[in-house]
């Protein structure tokens, strides 16, 4: 009965969707006594002693999820909107918004105060929140890495760049008011190819080479940014170090339809790929066995990404942590799937943004606090608190 012990100590690297009963199959053929409690008496005798699968916790069903994630933004927008230097009422704040959108306008305090001011900031608030956090769910597939975010592979800071140009220097400026969001995404692509094409080993991308050589390069691009302010025009300069730290304070309704139109597209291309990228989160080999094109999700995953970074970075400068903790948080409560994680990424992701938000302009106010430092501080004590109370591991929780 020696050579059965191996198979019941294997049961503990089982999977959570291995059959228990496999574990104990070679025990059970060497025993001639038909209760099936006998023939594993002489493994369970050893001093290795089987332990039981890991079992998944159910998930609550995803429509519930997405409404209670759906009520949940309407509220913070209604919070985001009503509170100020100037409160207003929900009733208020909806009964503005009905009367826009059925046409029936009033030129009213309280209408220009929703309509002009706070609501599209508010919404922009939202589109960059879900954004960030779309683009943070895909680059820890595309490394492999739970601590990954598009901070990590440079491409904000590519971002920055670009956009830090055309603040200082008026580069791109025949587009107008597109100037800062051509930059902005150009700067992401330039940084998303560097970095995509230093990290490369011959025909192959190592997820680990390809971190390091993204916090390099964000280091490269982040002194780049740096120098570009120093020699920039010096009554531009505290703007711009304000605008990088991250903030709405400009927001109107010229720049929403950008980052919402980017974000649209993502989502589509990144919900038909759905099956492609929990194969990919895997590893590339297991994705490639399944049928998946391996470099050319890559590839597609990369422009995606640095697509939606470029045009968030060109309306709110540069917010950390949120592409980072959010994910976490939606994985501890839908799971692994991605096609779970996605839609309903964005809607938390908008409602962690406009809370954001809503907090610095309000903490110190009639100061406004750069939302970069809200993010962190909101953040980071509450993926602390939820690693600490469910062990999680990329992929998987248990």
């Amino acid at each position: 009965m020696q050579g059965d012990q191996p198979a019941a100590a294997s049961s503990s690297d089982m999977t959570p969707d291995a059959d228990p009963g496999a574990a104990i199959a070679p025990a059970a053929q060497s025993s001639t006594v038909a209760d099936p409690g006998a023939a594993i008496a002489p493994a369970a005798q050893s001093s290795t002693v089987a332990h039981p699968p890991c079992r998944r916790r159910d998930r609550l069903p995803i429509g519930i999820v997405l409404a209670g994630s759906a009520v949940l933004l309407v509220v913070v927008v209604t919070l985001g909107v009503g509170i100020g230097s100037v409160s207003l009422s929900p009733g208020a704040v909806w009964h503005v918004i009905v009367d826009h959108v059925t046409g029936h306008v009033t030129s009213t305090t309280a209408d220009q105060i929703v309509w002009q001011i706070r609501l599209p900031r508010v919404l922009l608030a939202a589109a960059v929140g879900a954004a960030l956090t779309t683009a943070g769910t895909v680059v820890q597939v595309l490394v492999r890495n739970a601590l990954a975010d598009p901070f990590l592979l440079g491409v904000s800071s590519g971002a920055s760049v670009g956009a830090t140009t055309v603040l200082l220097f008026g580069a791109f400026a025949s587009l107008g008011i597109w100037a800062i969001s051509f930059g902005s995404v150009v700067g992401a692509l330039a940084a998303m190819a560097t970095v995509f094409l230093v990290s490369r080993q011959g025909r192959e991308l190592a997820p680990t080479q390809l971190i390091l050589c993204g916090v390099v390069l964000s280091a490269l691009f982040e002194s780049t940014t740096s120098f570009l302010i120093f020699k920039g025009n010096p009554q531009a300069t505290q703007s711009v170090l304000f605008w990088l730290l991250g903030s709405f304070g400009s927001a109107n309704w010229t720049q929403l339809p950008i980052p919402v139109m980017a974000l649209a597209i993502a989502m589509v291309y990144l919900l038909a790929q759905g099956r492609s990228l929990n194969a990919l989160a895997m590893g590339s080999e297991p994705a490639a066995s399944l049928g998946v094109d391996v470099r050319r999700l890559r590839r597609n995953l990369f422009v995606v990404t640095s697509l939606m970074v470029g045009v968030t970075v060109a309306v709110s400068g540069v917010i950390g942590f949120v592409g980072l903790v959010v994910p976490h948080i939606v994985r501890l409560m839908v799971g692994s799937d991605h096609r779970r994680v996605l839609p309903v990424g964005v809607l938390f992701g908008a409602s962690f943004m406009v809370l954001g938000d809503l907090l610095a302009r309000t903490v110190v106010s009639p100061q406004e606090m750069p939302i970069g430092v809200i993010t962190a501080f909101i953040g980071a004590p509450t993926l602390i608190f939820l690693i600490r109370r469910r062990p999680y591991l990329y992929g998987a929780t248990q």
